[in-house]
């Protein structure tokens, strides 16, 4: 009976608006992270393809991605 619940229309606009918050933060950990960096990440990965910097990005990508769930979801 549980499946039911998200059927709900208060438990599904939280998780839509958890879900937004969650990528807000991301969004915003991402930038503040490429401004502090003496360089533009995005012409360093795409432009100059410097793929040992776009592991360090993925990876830093998740690190932000499981801290921020790991917050919404109140672990």
């Amino acid at each position: 009976m549980m499946g039911i619940e998200w059927f709900k229309p208060a438990v599904f606009l939280g998780s839509i608006l958890f879900a937004l918050v969650g990528v807000l933060v991301f969004w915003i950990s991402f930038v503040i992270i490429d401004k502090l960096t003496p360089y533009d990440l995005w012409a360093e990965i795409v432009e100059k393809k410097n793929t040992a910097l776009a592991l360090v990005v993925a990876a830093m990508c998740l690190a932000i991605g499981i801290i921020v769930a790991a917050a919404i979801h109140g672990g």
